[in-house]
């Protein structure tokens, strides 16, 4: 019996698979959302190399020290402007599909006995006055 054999008396069947799929902790990202997230890793880890270089050609004394220390404060500008960018993208993805209204169960419910009932949804219209301010009016 070689080292090779010394597998055969595990039983097939009760094989495991080599991982199990779990859900994910927190949902996926909106696409836009997502790709400037992406933009401002890339510039703001650009804009720290930038950084470091333009701190190594400061105390070498080099003539390269001044030009970079320029695109340092530019690209300070740029990272900031991304990740403005991933916090509008996200506050207007939010308001466009971020909320989805529905009727409330209870509404959904009176209709239905409505419904079977056999009567009309009544449609009340008032007059502006006795329906009272409009909404944002001052007081």
């Amino acid at each position: 019996m070689d080292a090779m054999d010394k597998d055969r008396d595990i039983p097939a069947h009760g094989a495991r698979p080599l991982w199990t799929e779990e859900p994910a902790r927190r949902r996926r990202l909106p696409d836009p959302v997502r790709a400037a997230a992406v933009r401002a890793v890339i510039i703001i880890a650009v804009t720290l190399v930038q950084t470091m270089v333009a701190l190594l050609c400061t105390l070498a004394g080099s003539w390269s020290a001044f030009p970079t220390v320029l695109a340092t404060v530019a690209s300070t500008v740029v990272a900031t402007w991304g990740v403005l960018d991933v916090w509008v993208t996200r506050q207007v993805w939010r308001q466009r599909y971020g909320v989805v209204s529905r009727p409330s169960s209870t509404a959904r419910e009176m209709r239905r006995q409505r419904r079977r009932a056999g009567e009309a949804e009544p449609v009340t219209s008032r007059p502006a006055a006795e329906r009272g301010p409009a909404r944002g009016a001052a007081a």
